[in-house]
């Protein structure tokens, strides 16, 4: 994708460099800690925000690249909120242009009722990658054509772990990869995310973001991803072609870059051993752990841990009591904190049970699935709370489903013919040929 760029005489490339300020009455303006962001707008805290975002995005973006902050380009954010006038004004618009005192970048943020942080904070990191990209073309013509960075890296590096997206975005490979549906690399960098669908959407960030993991964890990786970047200027239509150019070891021999994308995709999906589960998943995985195997003298037979005073006797039975008394220790290790006493009274049982210990065992299970029904009682009721929270105390949209409303109202409204002077000129042609 291609932005414009604009020239101009010089004294109007002196006032756009100075912002979207108007002759003898300039805008109120923030600036920055680092002084690379200036913000204007007419509402002080959401000029603050946007300055602590910005300075934050950018952290984010030099800790991955492993570099020091060096900006040379200011980045103009012009912030306002919705105008009658321009109803179909976009959310977002980066203008990139020569002003013959350099080169400047202006993002134009419109702040509506239904905008979220993770939206702005992405287009304020493809600002970022632009002067990124740019930092050592600063004396390039005017009306020379300038390229944007790709959708799947600004997705891939906003996709990263902050403060408004904590859940990790590759819990939405699973699903591919359990039915081997896997998306081609190759078709993948050529996918428009604007065209996809709001599930279709977030698919894509979490394809972008095991992308850009696979290239971080390169030899060398953040050196040359940001080189990468740097040559983003420069790139050719055939993205394939500029990662074998940057990173070649990911094609290896047979010159295919699919083996290393789909295991990947395949490594990424795996829970996390460091990640807790929820209280919902922590009883699916204890129930699914209490059922067991023992091998009999003719055939396997499943138990539940509340039968054992069915269980044979020893040595096959401690072999099982054994090992599972060691998974659920584990299970403990990742479990919902309030389930951890639980799962290790259970180890204890089974730990008793593999030395054919069987005295009181009735009784401490019959406590333990008490507790168990209590538990998942409350936190049955602390989720319809938080939901009846968010929904009638949240002072304004949590955007969680931003996208799905966004789509389902550009479905439902109809199309509008542009009102421009060719498009009025081709629209009575049309009409006049089909009378």
């Amino acid at each position: 994708m291609l932005v414009s760029l604009r020239g101009g005489f010089v004294c109007a490339g002196f006032l756009l460099a100075l912002g979207p300020a108007v002759a003898g009455n300039a805008p109120e303006r923030s600036v920055s800690a680092s002084r690379q962001f200036i913000v204007y707008g007419t509402d002080l805290r959401v000029r603050g925000v946007i300055c602590d975002l910005a300075e934050k995005a950018k952290s984010d973006l030099l800790r991955l690249l492993d570099q020091r902050d060096q900006w040379t380009t200011p980045i103009v954010i012009n912030a306002q909120f919705p105008q009658a006038n321009l109803p179909e004004a976009p959310s977002a618009a980066l203008n990139f242009s020569q002003t013959g005192f350099g080169l400047k970048l202006q993002l134009d943020l419109t702040i509506a009722s239904d905008v979220s942080g993770p939206e702005v904070r992405r287009e304020l990191l493809r600002a970022i990658v632009l002067e990124l990209m740019y930092r050592r073309h600063s004396d390039v013509r005017a009306g020379t054509a300038y390229s944007s960075p790709p959708d799947w890296f600004v997705d891939g590096i906003s996709a990263q772990p902050s403060d408004f997206e904590q859940a990790p975005v590759t819990d939405l490979l699973v699903a591919p990869v359990a039915a081997g549906k896997i998306v081609p690399l190759e078709e993948f960098l050529h996918q428009r995310p604007g065209l996809l669908e709001a599930s279709g959407r977030a698919l894509y960030r979490a394809y972008a973001f095991a992308l850009v993991d696979l290239l971080v964890h390169a030899p060398d990786g953040p050196h040359r991803l940001s080189k990468f970047i740097s040559d983003f200027a420069a790139a050719s239509t055939d993205p394939l072609a500029d990662l074998r150019t940057h990173f070649p070891e990911l094609f290896g021999v047979d010159g295919n870059a699919e083996r290393s994308w789909t295991t990947q995709v395949a490594r990424l999906s795996v829970p996390r051993p460091y990640q807790l589960l929820g209280a919902a998943e922590t009883e699916r995985m204890l129930e699914a752990t209490l059922h067991f195997k023992i091998t009999g003298s003719t055939s396997d037979k499943t138990y539940q841990l509340r039968e054992f005073a069915d269980f044979p006797r020893r040595p096959k039975a401690k072999i099982v009591f054994d090992a599972l008394t060691y998974d659920l220790n584990a299970l403990a290790t990742r479990a919902n904190p309030i389930y951890r006493p639980i799962i290790f009274e259970y180890a204890k049982i089974t730990a008793r049970l593999a030395a054919d210990k069987r005295n009181g065992i009735a009784a401490r299970l019959q406590r333990l699935a008490a507790m168990r029904q209590t538990v998942a009682k409350q936190m049955r009721g602390i989720d319809d709370y938080m939901n009846w929270f968010e929904a009638t105390k949240s002072r304004g949209p949590s955007g969680a489903f931003t996208d799905y409303l966004k789509a389902a109202e550009a479905a439902a409204r109809p199309e509008q013919s542009r009102r421009d002077a060719i498009s009025v000129y081709l629209d009575v042609l049309e009409s006049q040929f089909q009378d």
